[in-house]
């Protein structure tokens, strides 16, 4: 029993030490390898039942924590999953932390400024390994687009070209008789001979003479059949127009059958001094031609009557004053913009000065440049200034300022470089008719209408020959001496007009 007893104290003694060089040993060593790893993976402590020493993953317990385990963010993910990228978040890759949607601060700006106040590493970037993206720096422009991508008019004129072919956009070019469209000598009605004529020939506008007006219910019917084939076929309204100026030149009002008042000439009218007049005239006509269902009326004249001798528009023009002239055309273009008809500006660069009639032959304007602006030119550039969206070039000649007897509606330097660059006008361009005598006589259809567009001309009026001086245009796009993106540019312009202005 003795033996017994002496062994006991000794057994505990040792025991003891055992335990006391263990705890030595563990603060000597740190935590080890797997409790660490335990907490780093989230998951319960083996050292203890209840977990006493893994429930907290705290980098107080241990210095060598904080080597391994990121403490997260408010409200962000743990920057180590997202950095493969089989583990992205919601939110794109150029962004380092995802946004919560609606999070905006007081003044509407979003809360994301306040990524430069962020300290956790931002992840690597998949396609660049090794290499960090830095947060996105906040702009105003960053949710904007192109104006091109963001006006929905645009995106309709584009979608409009993308479906028109070469030859549609030829067509779209011209505007013609019924006559010329369907090889017919009188033609009034608008019924499957020209709904054939249209598909083969799609052209951009028409114009009405005496013989095609009939009476009002005849003029409607026709006119609106000829907007439902253009409908159809291209997705596009048809300019439908008539000279409609009033006094001397009014297809409407100088025909019994319409029982429409003729407002008077235009001269008298300006004889007032006073645009509000000019302005209702406008409403009155607008009005009576949008009921019968044109959109396009070939007036108002903006030629000054300088030359007493000139006869051609002695009783078209609003007289003598520039200025004046300018204050009526752009009231009366007002006036037919109320009634929802677009207003052609005629005789660019003025036909006030000439004593000759180019439906007979040349009509020379012998001013110079300098000349043009102190009279000619100011009317028009009123109307361009008010906005005006067609403009007539005439078969003026002009030889001190073009080449001798080249007529200004196939002069470049008339058409591109003073209407379009000189004064900047940016709507269509259309040609005074093309079966002139002034251009006749010296040009083919085709050699006039492909002369014209290199001028810069958006759309040929009665051609003479309209078959041949649509094959002709449309050869010169095959051959390369027109490219198509020049026409495309005059095809833009009519697209434009026509969605904005007669929808």
């Amino acid at each position: 029993m003795s033996g017994k007893k002496g062994t006991t104290p000794q057994l505990v003694v040792v025991i003891c030490l055992c335990v006391f060089i263990a705890i030595e040993f563990i603060i000597a060593t740190g935590l080890p390898e797997r409790l660490r790893e335990s907490w780093k993976d989230g998951l319960d402590s083996p050292v203890s039942a209840d977990g006493a020493v893994g429930k907290d993953p705290s980098p107080s317990v241990g210095t060598n924590l904080e080597d391994n385990i990121q403490p997260p963010s408010s409200g962000q993910e743990d920057p180590s999953v997202s950095s493969s990228p089989d583990s992205k978040t919601e939110g794109s890759d150029d962004q380092p932390f995802p946004e919560s949607s609606g999070d905006k601060t007081e003044d509407g700006n979003d809360s994301s400024s306040s990524f430069e106040q962020e300290t956790s590493p931002v992840p690597t970037s998949p396609d660049n390994s090794g290499e960090t993206q830095q947060p996105p720096t906040p702009s105003p422009s960053d949710d904007k687009t192109d104006d091109s991508e963001t006006d929905p008019l645009s995106e309709q004129v584009n979608q409009i070209m993308d479906k028109l072919t070469l030859e549609q956009k030829i067509a779209q070019m011209f505007i013609i008789t019924p006559t010329a469209l369907t090889g017919y000598q009188r033609v009034t009605a608008a019924g499957k001979v020209t709904q054939d004529a249209f598909i083969k020939y799609p052209v951009g506008g028409m114009i009405y003479m005496s013989s095609n007006l009939v009476n009002s219910s005849q003029t409607k019917s026709m006119l609106e059949n000829m907007q439902k084939y253009s409908s159809e076929l291209l997705g596009l309204p048809i300019f439908l127009g008539v000279d409609e100026e009033g006094g001397t030149v009014a297809r409407i009002a100088g025909n019994e059958a319409f029982q429409i008042k003729n407002i008077g000439n235009m001269s008298e009218i300006g004889a007032s001094s006073d645009p509000e007049q000019a302005r209702e005239a406008g409403r009155y006509i607008g009005g009576y031609l949008s009921e019968l269902g044109f959109n396009l009326n070939f007036a108002p004249i903006a030629d000054v009557w300088s030359n007493e001798k000139n006869t051609v528009v002695k009783y078209r023009s609003f007289g003598q004053d520039a200025a004046l002239v300018r204050d009526m055309v752009t009231a009366e273009l007002e006036g037919l913009h109320e009634k929802n008809i677009l207003g052609v500006v005629k005789h660019f660069p003025g036909h006030g000065s000439t004593a000759g009639d180019s439906h007979k032959g040349a009509a020379i304007v012998d001013k110079t440049l300098q000349e043009l602006k102190e009279c000619d030119l100011i009317p028009f550039i009123g109307a361009i200034e008010s906005g005006v969206s067609f403009l007539m070039v005439g078969h003026l000649s002009l030889p001190q300022i073009t080449e001798k007897n080249v007529p200004a509606v196939l002069s470049q330097e008339i058409i591109q470089e003073l209407l379009r660059e000189e004064l900047g006008y940016q709507g269509i361009i259309i040609t005074d008719a093309l079966d002139m005598e002034a251009v006749t006589n010296s040009y083919s259809s085709a050699q006039a209408c492909v002369l014209a567009v290199k001028a810069g001309a958006d759309i040929l009026l009665m051609p003479l020959d309209f078959p041949a001086a649509y094959q002709g245009l449309l050869n010169a796009v095959k051959n390369g001496e027109i490219t198509e993106e020049r026409i495309d540019e005059s095809i833009r312009r009519i697209v434009r007009v026509k969605l904005s202005k007669l929808q």
